[in-house]
């Protein structure tokens, strides 16, 4: 199954809405510091409700530190940026695909995009919107990979 990771969130409701989306479709949740948040934090304990206790989480120091564990798992790194090559819905998932997202403000830095296997975007109609909310572009993606991987019963 696919994993979500989210790298250097600042904003606890996002964050617990997503581990809350995670836990409901037992995906693991991957965190890469730094965040912007304390992971007691009562915004993000509130947004993710009662369920955090089912949530497959993993805590990474940094960048390196997560990249070093994906490849010794292995699987495609895949971003999801406004500037992605990939519309997400024409893009072939795979169950070993690690699903990247970057921080509400600032998406994923270059330098992590480039080391991307591939980028996909979520289309956005309106001119005058530049990005989704980052719980919502989770819901998405990990949906539609789930979707063709047939994994949603």
């Amino acid at each position: 199954m696919p994993k979500v990771v989210l790298v250097h969130p600042e904003i606890p409701p996002n964050t617990g809405n997503i581990a809350r989306t995670c836990a409901a479709n037992e995906t693991e949740l991957h965190l890469v510091r730094p965040l912007g948040f304390e992971i007691s934090d009562r915004y993000l304990k509130r947004a993710g409700l009662d369920y955090w206790s089912y949530v497959k989480l993993q805590d990474h120091e940094n960048w390196e530190a997560f990249h070093t564990f994906q490849q010794q798992q292995g699987g495609r790194l895949v971003g999801f940026s406004v500037r992605g090559s990939n519309h997400y819905s024409q893009f072939s998932f795979q169950k070993d695909d690690w699903l990247l997202f970057g921080c509400e403000t600032k998406g994923l830095p270059k330098t992590i995009l480039s080391l991307c296997d591939a980028t996909v975007y979520i289309p956005i109609t309106s001119p005058n919107v530049r990005s989704l909310n980052l719980s919502v572009s989770v819901a998405v993606g990990l949906f539609e990979a789930r979707r063709q991987l047939g994994e949603l019963t």
